[in-house]
């Protein structure tokens, strides 16, 4: 494989971590060469970022997954600012560093913020029937994100400078910076290109709610849903969950990142669902009414997630094993003084785990009486977890934050057994701090990549998720003012999070019979999946997907029809031609992505605010 422009600047593979980094300093280092933490980045970062995570927020309550932002904010903060500069001529121009310092604040805004108010918090809304005060929420949040930024401190140096670990997406996001600071006309098209699509995802978010007196006046309104009307053993389609078309380009976008795999493996399993089984079901009386038909598939879909992740998991032991041995090298062993003072000193990851430590140990006592033990568990299981999560994000590009969080509502169901609340919540902790550590990890790739100074980098990710959990928040209970309300997004992770919960908490006599045998068929595929993936990778093109098949049953069809629609355009794009579609096909899926997104939400809170002052 061709290396990539940034790593071509980069020592020798076979230099030793002393070389690499003294050739480091010397050819890339440009930190106090130029402008890198200034007020303007992390406020224009931070503001990105809490649009960003109220984006995500949405994606996540309406398709159960949250997608990075990290090329989608340089991109944009790149395009803002050169919009800045034309209305303010004066403005100087970025620099790449200050570029970078915006998608670190952003990133952290974004995405930090979100694993948990979505999943745990929405599972416990759908449990309980109601919200958790929301300075519990704020400061559960606020402190999960932050431990996240910490956790990534001592895994930086050894991930990245010593091992120079790839961190795909980290490798994208530089190199696209260094495109467009250097004015290439390709990437400067594929920047417009995503604002583009952006634009004309807000567009369809709009017309698709529908809900403004001038689109009422004029009849303005694009259809929710096109149903199928069709007949299976006695049961109409129409009345089937979600039996349709939804004209979204947030699902087709969705599915022109995931690819055809994925995709068609969730058609298929949704045909099957709502074409052959969930028809006989209930025509047999196993599904009281056809609108429960999702409540029933959710648990051998969620089944094969589960088992599929967790195996998935299991067959990476070499990297967990490099994980753990990794802990044995001495980050100071070595290190230059110049290489010391950019490097973020182990001081500071001190001063940071400690207070917020105590502090998470204390809420977690006070909001969800979990014990103090059962506390400290979820802190430290967060810090061996996040090991493991940035290796392999940092070697695969896929962060297993499911696997990270079913692991801790595992090992919760034996040591808190029946205990719902503390199952959820102990689980919400490592997996927002997981995916918090991976993912600032891969900006500071990007940053290393540039020569930027892992302090400042630092600093801007810490700022950032103050910017995220205030813009996250108060969307939350916009959103989703009430449990009918979530119920009607049929929150695919909440769900999930939900079902595994009550299974381990309340036993398996809580579901009902058909489904305990849904369970076990879909646990065995979903391993047998997993170890066909891992031993016979050249088999993959002609298995399923045990992540598609399995999320094909736990939402509607519609969402199904709609990613494989996506996969399709992308397929056939890139048949079209290979080089244009890869320029283009992840920028447009992304702006699409974020603008129905930030549409959808903005005008789901502006509803909720109207209909609180009516």
């Amino acid at each position: 494989m061709a290396e990539s422009a940034v790593e071509q600047i980069h020592a020798s593979p076979d230099a030793t971590p002393e070389e690499a980094e003294e050739h480091w300093v010397k050819h890339v280092y440009q930190g106090d060469k130029m402008p890198q933490l200034t007020v303007r980045a992390v406020l224009i970062g931070g503001i990105l970022g809490s649009l960003m995570s109220i984006s995500n927020l949405y994606t996540t309550l309406k398709v159960g997954w949250s997608f990075g932002v990290a090329i989608t904010s340089c991109v944009l903060s790149y395009v803002i600012w050169r919009i800045v500069r034309v209305v303010v001529p004066k403005a100087s121009p970025m620099s790449i560093l200050e570029n970078n310092c915006m998608q670190s604040t952003a990133s952290a805004a974004g995405y930090s913020t979100g694993a948990t108010i979505g999943t745990a918090f929405g599972a416990l809304l759908l449990i309980t029937g109601h919200h958790m005060c929301w300075q519990t929420v704020l400061v559960w949040t606020l402190i999960t994100a932050l431990i996240g930024v910490f956790l990534a401190v001592p895994m930086k140096r050894q991930m990245i400078n010593v091992e120079r670990l790839p961190f795909p997406s980290g490798i994208a996001a530089a190199e696209t910076l260094m495109s467009l600071h250097g004015q290439c006309l390709e990437a400067v098209q594929q920047a417009y290109a995503l604002v583009a699509a952006l634009v004309g995802g807000a567009v369809v978010g709009l017309l698709g709610k529908g809900n403004f007196w001038w689109q009422q006046k004029i009849g303005l309104k694009l259809p929710e849903l096109l149903p199928i009307k069709i007949k299976l053993h006695g049961v109409l389609g129409s009345s089937l969950p979600g039996f349709g078309f939804e004209p979204s380009v947030l699902l087709i976008g969705a599915g022109m990142i995931v690819g055809m795999r994925v995709s068609i493996s969730m058609l298929v399993g949704s045909a099957l669902l709502y074409l052959v089984i969930g028809p006989a079901m209930i025509a047999s009386g196993q599904i009281e009414v056809p609108a429960k038909l999702i409540r029933w598939s959710l648990w051998t879909g969620t089944a094969m997630m589960v088992t599929s992740g967790l195996t998935a998991f299991a067959v990476q032991w070499k990297v967990i094993a490099r994980s753990f041995s990794s802990l044995r090298s001495n980050q100071s062993n070595g290190v230059s003084e110049i290489v010391r003072q950019i490097e973020v000193p182990f001081s500071w990851f001190l001063a940071g785990m400690i207070p917020l430590t105590v502090a998470m140990v204390i809420l977690e006592y006070v909001a969800f009486s979990i014990s103090i033990p059962l506390g400290l568990l979820s802190i430290v299981m967060s810090f061996l977890l996040a090991l493991v999560a940035c290796r392999t994000t940092g070697e695969t590009d896929t962060t297993p934050i499911g696997a990270m969080g079913k692991i801790t509502q595992l090992t919760y169901a034996f040591l808190a057994p029946s205990n719902i609340t503390t199952n959820l919540m102990a689980a919400s902790v490592t997996a927002n701090t997981t995916s918090s550590a991976a993912d600032l990890l891969t900006d500071l790739k990007s940053g290393y990549l540039l020569g930027a100074n892992a302090r400042q980098q630092f600093l801007a990710q810490f700022a950032g998720v103050f910017f995220g959990t205030l813009a996250i928040v108060p969307a939350w209970y916009l959103m989703v003012p009430n449990k009918s309300v979530l119920e009607s997004f049929n929150p695919p992770a909440a769900n999930m999070w939900r079902a595994v919960a009550e299974a381990l908490s309340q036993g398996i006599q809580y579901v009902p019979v058909s489904a305990r045998w849904g369970i076990l068929i879909g646990g065995v595929l979903g391993i047998v999946l997993a170890l066909v993936d891992y031993c016979a990778p050249k088999l993959r093109r002609y298995t399923p997907s045990a992540m598609g098949l399995g999320l094909s049953w736990v939402v509607p069809f519609a969402n199904c029809l709609s990613f494989f629609i996506g996969a399709f355009i992308a397929w056939i794009w890139s048949k079209w031609s290979d080089k244009n579609a890869g320029l283009f096909v992840i920028p447009v899926a992304s702006g699409a992505i974020a603008g129905e997104s930030l549409s959808c939400a903005l005008i789901a809170m502006i509803n909720a605010l109207a209909a609180f002052g009516r």
